[in-house]
C-alpha cells in the first residue's frame, strides 16, 4: 500500500510542477529533444597501398600524434634506395664534369701561358728582323761603293767580293729572322686555337655541371618525396579521442584516401536541438544551456549555445503531432566546455539522447532541478 501512496504522491507532484513550475518557467527557459553528437574524423591513408596492421581496436582511446596503423611500405621503400642510386650517379657525373672543368681550365690557363711566351719570342723575332734589314742595307751600300771603286782600280776586286758576300749573308740573316717570327705567328694562332678549344670544353662542362646540379635537385626532392610518402603510411590519430569504426583490416588494399579508421573527438562534444521562433529570437550565441540525458536523469551537464541557425527550417520528423511538425523551427548547438569533457572523458557517450533546457532571460535564475550536478 506505501508504494501505491509514494507512486500517487509523485505523480501529483509532477502534474503540479508541470501545472504552476513549467508557467512560471516558460517565460525565462525553453526546451528541445536532441542527442548526444561530436565531431567524428576519419584517418584515411595518403596513397593507395596495403594495410599492414591496426594498433587500435574499436573503443580505444587515442591521443593526437599516437600511432594508430601502419600501412605496407614495401614498394616505397624499393623506390627511395632506386631514387638514392639515381642521386649518387647523377653526384658522381657532377664530380666527374668538375674534373673535367678543372683540367679544362688549366689547358686554357697553360694555352694562354703559351700565347704570352710566343708574342715575346715573336716581338724578339721582329727586333732581330728589323736589325738584320739594317745590317742588309749597310752591307748594300758598301757593296756598292766596292764595287765602284774597283772598276776605277782604287780598291782590289778581292776587297768588293767580300763586301758582295756580307750583303748575301745578311739577305739570308733577315730571311731567318723572318722565319722565326712567322714560326711565332704560327705557334701563337696553334695556342689561340688551344684557348678556343678549352673554352668550349669549359661552356660543356660548366653546362654538363648546371644540369647535374638540376639533377640532383630533382633526386632530392623525389627521395624527400617518397621519404614523406613513408612517414605517412603511419597513419596518427590527429586528435585526442575514441576509435569509434575500425573501416579496414590488415591485408585489404585500399585506394589514395581509404579510410582506416573512423574517431570520435570527444573535446568537440555538443546536443543539437530545435527551438520555435519565439523563443529562439531570444537565444544569443554564448547563452546558458542545461542538459539533462534520459540515461542519467540525476546529472544536469552545463553547456552553451555556440550555433544558433541563420534560417529557419521545419522541425525533425521525430516529432510526433503534425501541427508541431508544421512549426518553423530554429537549430541550436549547446556545446559542452572542453574542461569538463576531459575531467570525464572516459565516461563521454555519444548518440544519448535528452532534454536541453535554455535560459532565455540571462537575468533569470536555474530552477533548482536543473542546478549543474556533474559526476565527481
Amino acid at each position: 500500500m506505501w508504494i501505491a501512496a509514494a507512486l500517487v504522491i509523485g505523480m501529483v507532484a509532477i502534474l503540479a510542477w508541470r501545472r504552476y513550475g513549467a508557467d512560471r518557467e516558460s517565460a525565462s527557459l525553453a526546451s528541445g529533444n536532441g542527442r548526444i553528437e561530436a565531431t567524428e574524423i576519419d584517418v584515411a591513408t595518403k596513397i593507395a597501398g596495403r594495410v599492414r596492421e591496426v594498433l587500435v581496436q574499436e573503443g580505444d582511446f587515442v591521443t593526437v600524434g599516437q600511432v594508430v596503423a601502419r600501412m605496407d611500405t614495401e614498394v616505397l621503400e624499393a623506390q627511395l634506395r632506386e631514387a638514392k642510386a639515381q642521386m649518387q650517379e647523377i653526384r658522381s657525373t657532377a664530380v666527374t664534369a668538375r674534373s673535367q672543368l678543372a683540367q679544362r681550365e688549366a689547358e686554357k690557363a697553360s694555352a694562354q701561358a703559351a700565347i704570352s711566351q710566343r708574342e715575346a719570342e715573336k716581338a724578339a723575332a721582329q727586333a732581330v728582323v728589323r736589325q738584320r734589314e739594317a745590317e742588309l742595307n749597310v752591307a748594300k751600300k758598301r757593296s756598292a761603293r766596292s764595287s765602284t771603286l774597283a772598276a776605277k782600280g782604287a780598291m782590289t776586286q778581292l776587297e768588293a767580293d767580300d763586301d758582295l758576300a756580307s750583303v748575301q749573308s745578311g739577305s739570308a740573316a733577315v730571311a731567318s729572322a723572318r722565319a722565326q717570327v712567322a714560326a711565332a705567328d704560327a705557334a701563337i694562332s696553334a695556342a689561340s686555337a688551344q684557348v678556343a678549344n678549352a673554352e668550349a670544353a669549359i661552356v660543356a662542362a660548366s653546362a654538363q655541371i648546371a644540369g647535374a646540379k638540376s639533377n640532383i635537385e630533382a633526386a632530392q626532392a623525389s627521395v624527400q618525396r617518397i621519404q614523406a610518402d613513408i612517414t605517412d603510411s603511419s597513419l596518427t590519430a590527429p586528435r585526442d579521442g575514441r576509435v569509434q569504426y575500425r573501416v579496414a583490416h590488415p591485408g585489404e588494399v585500399l585506394g589514395a584516401g581509404g579510410r582506416v579508421l573512423n574517431l570520435v573527438d570527444l573535446s568537440d562534444v555538443y546536443m543539437t536541438f530545435f527551438l520555435p521562433t519565439a523563443a529562439a529570437g531570444r537565444v544569443a550565441l554564448g547563452s546558458e544551456i542545461r542538459l539533462v540525458l534520459d540515461a542519467a536523469p540525476e546529472f544536469v551537464i552545463p553547456a552553451r549555445a555556440s550555433f544558433v541557425s541563420a534560417v529557419t527550417q521545419f522541425t525533425p520528423r521525430t516529432v510526433e503531432t503534425e501541427s508541431e511538425r508544421e512549426k518553423l523551427m530554429f537549430r541550436i548547438r549547446a556545446q559542452i566546455s572542453p574542461d569538463l569533457l576531459r575531467r570525464h572523458i572516459t565516461q563521454v557517450k555519444t548518440g544519448l539522447p535528452g532534454v536541453a533546457f535554455v535560459k532565455l532571460d540571462p537575468n533569470a535564475e536555474w530552477p533548482p532541478h536543473l542546478a549543474v550536478n556533474v559526476p565527481q
